[in-house]
């Protein structure tokens, strides 16, 4: 990780600041600016830690950092010890550590062995810019803490990330949610996490959502969700262009419209739109690139060079192709719609579906624009398969949306993610 100090800026001092906030320090507004506040909050955690405390997040206080941010610690029994006193030294509960440790007798310690101890604190962090690296972090943690996910590779993004599912549930009616296709959209990312960890925790603690019994929701279906489909475009929106890349000079070209890629870029990193890349309708959507202004590759609206181009929309494809999803979700950002059909080929159940969708929601039931008619995973699902496919799209503004709408959209879509695995 890079060095941050006075003047850094960018989403790992979001981070910082963020998990600084829930462990009891003070470093200011979480707005990804290292101010003196910051600092001085950073100089507070080194002097507690016995780490020299110049204020700087370099190796020592990075690994100090990423210790507690990876979400658990590995604890060796003591004698004397009992669980309900290694709970409380974690700020954490007696369930779960029984949780992350399946098999564990909490009344017949072991002395001497290794347990995995979750801390007490929230895996997903929704008041940060949602990188690659920071959902892959998440993602193993949630494995740590809940051993009964199941969580898989589908296929790699250009530049070599993991796109990854996770599984929910082991039932036979299959399920399917996916986010971030465009890489401006990166808050669907976080949604999708968010209810992982929710869903996780209340099954493990046999809670209910929202009056959904999540037992139930587990034994009757498999709930599967890629909370990042676009990982290489979400990183260079949060992060920014680095020499080090690959397509570099090409980058520079595409991007010609005089504005900084975190305010324009929804392609993956070849400047190929993922949702245009779709074998329904491609050569339609094709045909309107012109009319829209689009001639190759760029920040939006670029369909590529042929139906299924991109390693991304290969991999979902693939992975469809695999199971058998009674229904999918794409989400996207921004406009508090739902889409459901595409050329009169969807059956007739996605429209009741849809309004159900709207009626937990708030959302509205739309006809996606021109622009979107065509070629989306969403039309591709309906195409292949005739069965219900839907894209959300959430939030209200200007993509990208502020952090700050994140407990308004999750709390709008909650119910949409649970009744979409028993309707």
């Amino acid at each position: 990780m890079v060095a941050l100090r006075l003047g850094s800026t960018g989403p790992y001092v979001k981070l910082i600041q963020s998990l600084l906030t829930r462990i009891g320090y003070n470093p200011g507004a979480v707005d990804g600016i290292y101010g003196i506040q910051t600092k001085n909050a950073v100089m507070a955690y080194q002097r507690d830690n016995n780490l020299y405390p110049d204020g700087i997040v370099g190796p020592m206080t990075w690994q100090s950092f990423l210790n507690i941010l990876k979400g658990y610690d590995n604890y060796i029994i003591q004698p004397n010890d009992t669980i309900y006193n290694i709970a409380r030294k974690y700020y954490t509960s007696v369930n779960a550590i029984i949780t992350a440790n399946p098999g564990i007798n909490p009344n017949n310690l072991t002395i001497g062995e290794s347990i995995i101890v979750p801390y007490g604190i929230e895996a997903v962090f929704t008041d940060i810019d949602y990188t690659y690296k920071i959902m892959e972090m998440d993602i193993m943690e949630l494995k740590v803490r809940y051993p009964f996910i199941e969580v898989g590779v589908v296929g790699k993004s250009v530049l070599g990330n993991n796109l990854y599912y996770i599984k929910l549930g082991s039932g036979p009616n299959q399920v399917f949610y996916n986010g971030a296709h465009h890489a401006l959209e990166w808050i669907t990312s976080p949604l999708l996490m968010k209810f992982i960890e929710n869903f996780s925790k209340a099954y493990s603690n046999k809670e209910s959502i929202r009056g959904y019994n999540i037992q139930n929701i587990w034994e009757k279906s498999s709930i599967y969700i890629i909370p990042m489909v676009n990982p290489d475009g979400v990183d260079l929106c949060l992060e920014g262009l680095e020499p080090t890349n690959p397509y570099y000079y090409n980058l520079l070209e595409w991007n010609d419209t005089g504005l900084p890629f975190s305010l324009v870029w929804e392609a993956n990193i070849r400047g190929v739109d993922l949702n245009l890349n779709y074998p329904a309708g491609w050569e339609e959507a094709k045909a309107l690139e012109d009319e829209f202004g689009v001639f190759g590759p760029g920040p939006t609206g670029y369909g590529g060079e042929a139906p299924l181009s991109e390693p991304e929309t290969i991999s979902l494809v693939d992975f469809t192709l695999s199971k058998d999803f009674r229904l999918t979700i794409s989400y996207h950002s921004q406009g508090r719609v739902i889409y459901w059909n595409y050329k009169g080929l969807e059956p007739p159940e996605s429209k009741k579906i849809a309004e159900v969708f709207s009626r937990v929601s708030g959302y509205s039931l739309a006809e996606p624009p021109l622009i979107a008619a065509y070629a989306g995973y969403k039309d591709w699902f309906i195409d292949e398969f005739r069965r219900p496919g839907f894209t959300i799209e959430v939030g209200i503004g200007e993509n990208p949306l502020p952090i700050e709408q994140f407990n308004t959209i999750y709390n709008e879509n909650e119910e949409i993610l649970l009744v979409g695995a028993v309707i």
